[in-house]
C-alpha cells in the first residue's frame, strides 16, 4: 500500500485482514471433497479517501471484474475518463502533477507516470514550461498522425482535398460491422480526393455513423479547411485515438482511375482503415487507395 494514499498503518492492516477474510469465505468444498473458488464482483475501495475522486482509486475502472492494477495505471484511468467526459477539451490544459496528486490523493510521481503513459499514446501533450495539453488533431505534427504516405522528395507537401460525394446512406452489413451498428442503420457516406502539391494521390470512401455526425453536409465540408478529424473534434466531440488498417494491392478500377488521372489497372495500395474513440468504440470506417508513384507507405516497428 502506498505511503502517499496516506493511510495509518493501523487502517492498512485492517483492511487487508478484512480482504484475507473475505478471500478465505470462497474457498469452497465441492461434492468430491475438493477445494474450489467462487469468484464475485467486489470492491477493493480504500477506506476514509476524502473525495469522490479519491474514492476512484483502487477500484475496478470497468466495474466488471476485481482489478488490482498499479497505482499509476488507476490514475491513467481515471484521467482518461475525465477527458472522454470533456472535462479537459482538445488542446486545453489539464491541471499540473500536484493538483492532480491532490486531487487524488497520491504522490506526484504516481501521476508523472500515469501522464507519461498517455504522451506517449497521444492522448496527451507535454510541452516544457508550459505544461501538459490535451491533444489535438489542430496541431500540425498531428493533422496526418494517421496517414502513413510518406512523399519519396524532400520538402513541403500541399494537401487538398476535392469532394466528390456526400449522402445520408443505410449501413451496408460491413460497414455497420465494422462500427458496431445494425445493419440498415444510418451513415453518412464521403467520397473525396485528396491531392499533393496538385496531385490526386489518395481516393477515400468514408462512413461515419449517423447519429454522431448528424449536420455534417457537403458544404460544411467544403468551406471547412483544416484536418478532418480535427472538425470531428471541434463540432461533433468526437476525438479518433486509436486506428487499425489493412493493406492490400489492387488494380486501380475504370472509376478510381479516372478519379485519380491514371490508368486503368494501375497498382495502388487499398488501404481499410477502422478509427477508435475512448472506450474503444469504433466511429470511421475508411477506405483509400493510395497511388504510390510519388510516395511510399511508411510504417515504425518498435
Amino acid at each position: 500500500m502506498p505511503a502517499s494514499v496516506g493511510l495509518p498503518l493501523w487502517s492498512v492492516n485492517r483492511y487487508l485482514m478484512s480482504y484475507i477474510r473475505h478471500l478465505i469465505k470462497y474457498f469452497l468444498l465441492d461434492a468430491s471433497r475438493v477445494f474450489v473458488v467462487k469468484f464475485e464482483v467486489m470492491s477493493s475501495t480504500l477506506p476514509n479517501l476524502n473525495n469522490s475522486d479519491a474514492q476512484s482509486v483502487g477500484t475496478s475502472v470497468a466495474g466488471a471484474a476485481p482489478t488490482f492494477s498499479p497505482l499509476y495505471q488507476q490514475i491513467k484511468a481515471l484521467i482518461t475518463q475525465r477527458l472522454e467526459s470533456g472535462e479537459w477539451k482538445p488542446g486545453e490544459l489539464i491541471p499540473s502533477e500536484v493538483e492532480l496528486g491532490n486531487r487524488f490523493k497520491v504522490s506526484q510521481g504516481t501521476v508523472r507516470k500515469a501522464i507519461d503513459e498517455l504522451a506517449a499514446e497521444n492522448l496527451v501533450v507535454r510541452r516544457q514550461g508550459k505544461g501538459t495539453f490535451v491533444a489535438t488533431h489542430h496541431e500540425t505534427h498531428a493533422q496526418f498522425r494517421f496517414l502513413r504516405l510518406t512523399a519519396d522528395a524532400d520538402g513541403p507537401q500541399r494537401a487538398e482535398n476535392k469532394i466528390i460525394e456526400v449522402k445520408r446512406v443505410r449501413a451496408p452489413a460491413e460497414v455497420a460491422r465494422q462500427l458496431d451498428m445494425k445493419s440498415g442503420d444510418s451513415v453518412i457516406f464521403i467520397k473525396r480526393v485528396k491531392s499533393f502539391n496538385g496531385v490526386p494521390t489518395i481516393l477515400e470512401e468514408i462512413w461515419l455513423p449517423g447519429l454522431i455526425f448528424k449536420g455534417l453536409t457537403a458544404e460544411r465540408l467544403m468551406e471547412y479547411k483544416g484536418p478532418l478529424y480535427g472538425l470531428f473534434e471541434t463540432e461533433f466531440g468526437t476525438r479518433m485515438i486509436r486506428a487499425e488498417e489493412q493493406i492490400r494491392a489492387v488494380g486501380a478500377d475504370p472509376e478510381s482511375a479516372e478519379l485519380l488521372g491514371v490508368s486503368p489497372q494501375t497498382p495502388l495500395l487499398s488501404v481499410d482503415r477502422a478509427s477508435f474513440t475512448y472506450g474503444d468504440k469504433p466511429v470511421e470506417m475508411r477506405r483509400g487507395l493510395y497511388l504510390t508513384l510519388n510516395h511510399h507507405y511508411q510504417s515504425e516497428l518498435n
